[in-house]
């Protein structure tokens, strides 16, 4: 996974970033990361064989993009966009920071493992709902509905707010709380003028030396949350996406012949699905941020 560039040193490859270390000399930097988004896509917990032409670098564009749009709320990791040429447009220079243990999630609308817990209980990590919902309903408020960090290819699984608290105490626990509803309210008020609904998201923090909270990783991509045309929106089954849904649906259909509980890895994507996927990535990165993907 890691590539030859010189002045860094490869220090971790995730699912589809890879982190590199500036070198000074010889001696890494321990103030600084390379963080470059690779065109991988996982599903389901496994990275797959196939990529996404431009992947990468549509993911970084636009948490760029979304770093602007939410500046005034959070401070962002970033430090600079002047990369090596071999990772540039899907690469940035960031801040290295004591990252928070714990996934923060925020919903706006009801699917995905949010709507099977509220199916078999009424309630979504800790959060009790109103009966009567169903995939794709709108929550009266956004909630917050964290995670934990699986090491990778095992599951993240759902915690409530008091386990937040316990694992990193109530200031920040409700620093983390506050700040990621409040990125998933700003996304969708931004993001509903463009004909989108943000449906859930996922954030990372990470902390500071003088214990500032800082936005790190990527936001508001397709990635990390769902996006799904407003002019097509209908509660009571799945939505239309601009995310990677696209890939698991194809997934656990009949045509891929991958049984998701067998524990084996999924098949590669048809060069059909390769080509949508893309598609849907960069369809998202345009109708939201009204530019044209160069």
């Amino acid at each position: 996974m890691s590539l030859d560039l010189p002045g860094y040193a490869h220090a971790y490859s995730g699912k589809v970033r890879d982190l590199y270390t500036p070198l000074v000399g010889d001696v890494a930097r321990d103030d600084q990361i390379l963080l470059v988004a690779s065109d991988r896509i996982s599903a389901y917990d496994f990275v797959l064989d196939s990529v996404i032409p431009d992947k990468g670098k549509v993911l970084t564009q636009l948490s760029l993009w979304w770093f602007e749009q939410l500046a005034d709320l959070v401070p962002n990791h970033v430090i600079s966009t002047d990369v090596p040429d071999a990772v540039a447009g899907r690469a940035v220079l960031v801040e290295r920071l004591e990252m928070a243990p714990v996934e923060c999630v925020a919903r706006g609308y009801l699917t995905g493992s949010g709507l099977a817990d509220y199916q078999r209980s009424g309630v979504v990590s800790g959060v009790s709902l109103p009966d009567g919902l169903v995939d794709g309903s709108r929550l009266p408020d956004p909630i917050f509905t964290p995670s934990t960090k699986a090491p990778l290819g095992e599951h993240d699984e759902p915690i409530s707010y008091d386990e937040v608290v316990a694992e990193v105490g109530a200031p920040l626990a409700q620093q983390l709380r506050d700040l990621t509803i409040a990125i998933l309210k700003r996304g969708n008020e931004i993001a509903e003028k463009r004909g989108i609904i943000l449906a859930d998201t996922k954030v990372e923090f990470g902390q500071r030396p003088d214990g500032t909270l800082v936005l790190a990783d990527e936001v508001l991509t397709p990635d990390s949350s769902r996006f799904w045309p407003a002019d097509s929106y209908a509660p009571g089954g799945p939505q239309p996406s601009y995310d990677k849904q696209f890939v698991r649906d194809w997934l656990t259909s009949p045509a891929s012949g991958w049984d998701k509980s067998s524990g084996e890895a999924p098949p590669p994507l048809p060069d059909e699905v390769v080509d949508k996927t893309r598609a849907k990535y960069v369809e998202a990165y345009e109708s939201l941020t009204g530019r044209r993907f160069d």
